[in-house]
């Protein structure tokens, strides 16, 4: 992916130039529904698309030093979970957590947080990009996703990876969902590790995904099963995510 195609997809959130930085900015939401905001954004989205795809299907986002990494990292989205059965996992720090890999796979996968601390692990530091028009950078510790597809072992028939969440909006549960390409990209792993620290709620506990070429929505937090399907359909609303359903906005967020 070219550098000009990073700056102007980063650029539209980072910047007022669309209008939308006099915006109050209160959620992801709020900043999507200005038209200029939205309509910059997915007339972009098939260029940077084929531009990932085809140009660098394996480039890697960039990573930072240490010392550039953010004093604050604010969490986006949800900072609590409401739900139960998470609180009953959150209480006991995880310990009889796991987490479930099924759909379109050989052999479903039961991981509890152990296991995978215990697999190879990725380490990188890169920076998260809100559609809020916030940025930070942090260092993030987990293993790639692609190692726990190979395990689970794919189905032919399998095309997008689907992310379940412990948190909701209202009635709606959040989810998200990306391709293989992103999914087997290098650079996605289960994070599990933030800062050098175990991830704590706010963050998304116990993991979240990383997808460091996708925008800050497309990185799932409180993922209690990892869902390998054909086709989006038929899978809560059918758009591929949370708020692609909810909101309009575009499955692929890539920067």
């Amino acid at each position: 992916m070219s550098g000009k195609s990073l700056l102007t997809r980063r650029g539209l959130i980072r910047s007022g130039a669309l209008g939308a930085g006099a915006l109050v900015l209160s959620g992801c939401d709020k900043l999507y529904s200005n038209p200029a905001f939205r309509g910059a954004l997915e007339s972009a989205e098939d260029l940077h698309r084929a531009s990932q795809r085809l140009l660098g299907r394996e480039a890697l986002a960039r990573e930072y030093a240490a010392s550039q990494m953010s004093p604050i990292f604010r969490a986006n989205g949800n900072r609590e979970v409401g739900d139960p059965f998470y609180k009953r996992h959150l209480a006991q720090a995880f310990e009889r957590w796991v987490l479930t890999v099924d759909g379109l796979v050989r052999q479903p996968l039961a991981l509890p947080l152990s296991a995978l601390r215990t697999m190879p692990q990725r380490t990188q530091i890169t920076r998260h990009d809100c559609v809020e028009g916030w940025s930070a950078i942090g260092k993030w510790e987990g293993p790639q996703l692609g190692h726990v597809l190979d395990m689970a072992g794919l189905a032919d028939t399998a095309r997008y990876i689907v992310f379940h969440c412990a948190d909701s909006f209202g009635a709606a549960r959040y989810y998200e969902s990306i391709d293989l390409v992103d999914a087997f990209h290098p650079q996605t792993i289960l994070a599990w590790r933030m800062n050098d620290r175990p991830l704590d709620e706010a963050h998304g506990a116990p993991i979240r995904m990383r997808v460091e070429r996708q925008l800050g929505y497309k990185h799932a937090k409180y993922v209690m099963r990892v869902e390998a399907v054909a086709s989006l359909d038929g899978v809560y609303g059918g758009k591929g995510g949370f708020w692609e359903d909810s909101s309009g906005y575009a499955w692929y967020a890539g920067i």
